[in-house]
């Protein structure tokens, strides 16, 4: 048994815990439980069903994790699957569950992830790399946070929703339908704004893809016409720059559609359009 481990913990026999790993104070460790090297769970923390935890992660007190999925349909005592990533930040009173034989089986979360205080990441979903969920945000079953997204506080992304790479998602934000690649996103119910410009330019994306990147979000977001055409307008346009087509696979490939969009008129009054 590793020496990091506090006397007080509860490590369930079959449970393998890396040499180098740090166990604190009041943990509990269920008997499918794999813990990777270098992490540290500083106390009262659980991690149960079969789980398994990649290297380099800190998880902070009172966190959950791989505890059973919130599904009325699961019998009694089900453990789903769930694998995390390595050198991910996973704060106090954070939840994640397992995957369900019912959504697919498997519950992911991939690396460098900061999941702040009070975040819940439900079953089935599927978590990238590089994302910050903010204190209290919430992704339900079955949805998919692709890399570098950022979901503000208390943001909540609806069952079997989608948000894109790099976009952002504003605080307090309910997002019913999807949200694109490199948007803003905010509101409830949540509209989206603009390119993420603020985001894009800190990830380093260069001035020209950026531009071809908003000339896309225009003829897709906020351009009259069937859904079709603004595809088609929107591919020619995106000069085969592989973020901008990305952003219109994305688009096409969404089965909830896109959260409507936010202009103003003439007069500076705000108003929705209809959803892509």
């Amino acid at each position: 048994m590793p020496t990091g481990i506090h006397p007080s913990a509860i490590i369930a026999d079959g449970a393998r815990i890396a040499d180098d790993a740090e166990i604190g104070p009041y943990c509990v460790i269920g008997p499918r439980v794999v813990i990777g090297p270098g992490c540290r769970l500083h106390s009262h923390v659980v991690v149960d069903g079969d789980t398994e935890i990649g290297a380099g992660c800190a998880i902070y007190p009172f966190a959950a994790i791989g505890t059973t999925p919130q599904d009325k349909k699961l019998e009694p005592g089900y453990m789903g699957t769930l694998r995390i990533g390595s050198h991910n930040q996973i704060r106090e009173n954070v939840t994640i569950h397992g995957g369900t034989h019912i959504g697919g089986g498997l519950t992911s979360v991939g690396d460098h992830n900061m999941l702040l205080a009070g975040a819940h990441v439900g079953h089935d979903a599927r978590i990238g790399n590089h994302i910050v969920f903010t204190n209290g945000a919430m992704a339900a079953g079955h949805t998919l946070i692709e890399d570098h997204a950022i979901l503000g506080a208390m943001v909540g992304v609806h069952q079997f929703g989608r948000v894109g790479a790099y976009a952002m998602v504003g605080a307090g934000a309910m997002l019913s339908h999807d949200a694109p690649p490199f948007g803003l996103v905010q509101g409830d119910r949540a509209r989206l704004v603009s390119v993420n410009k603020i985001g894009l330019k800190r990830a380093g994306f260069p001035a020209d893809e950026i531009s071809v990147i908003k000339r896309v979000y225009r003829t897709l977001f906020w351009r009259d016409g069937v859904l079709e055409k603004r595809l088609a307008d929107a591919r020619r346009e995106a000069e085969g720059n592989a973020n901008a087509i990305r952003v219109i696979d994305f688009v096409a490939d969404s089965e909830r559609g896109i959260c409507a969009t936010r202009w103003r008129n003439s007069k500076g009054e705000e108003s929705a359009t209809h959803e892509a």
